[in-house]
């Protein structure tokens, strides 16, 4: 595979970590150390571990979420590193709304190469819009 479509494999298994509510699968996206930041959303900040801890207590009461992650790019690589910023677009039904919310925006990701294969050592969550929000 190339680069380009490894890198690809692992943002479609995170969007389909997040959206089967897999969190075993989510943690495998990440190194051990990864930073975690979702605040430009009013969510969690934190390292790998504390991020799957606050999936599981807060993102079960979503009924269904789609993330769709497009435009992958390859800002810069440097040996076993790579800085990727891909679009996303994430319909979901919210508890207790009638509507469908949706945000959408960037993800910015610092990879490395591990002997497993690419993983994400830091996320950042840049969300630029969202439809019907929580609260």
């Amino acid at each position: 595979m190339s680069e380009h479509s490894e890198i690809s494999a692992l943002l479609y298994r995170y969007a389909r970590a997040v959206d089967s509510k897999d969190w075993e699968l989510y943690r495998s996206v990440f190194t051990e150390d990864a930073h975690i930041d979702y605040s430009s959303a009013g969510a969690v900040v934190g390292t790998r571990d504390e991020v799957v801890d606050w999936f599981a207590a807060n993102f079960g009461v979503i009924p269904w979420s789609m993330h769709y992650i497009t435009n992958i790019e390859i800002l810069e690589t440097a040996g076993d590193t790579a800085s990727v910023r891909a679009m996303f677009y994430n319909p979901m039904q919210l508890p207790g709304m009638a509507e469908i919310s949706a945000c959408g925006g960037y993800y910015h990701h610092e990879l490395v190469r591990t002997p497993d294969g690419w993983r994400s050592r830091s996320l950042r969550e840049e969300n630029l819009w969202f439809t019907n929000p929580p609260g």
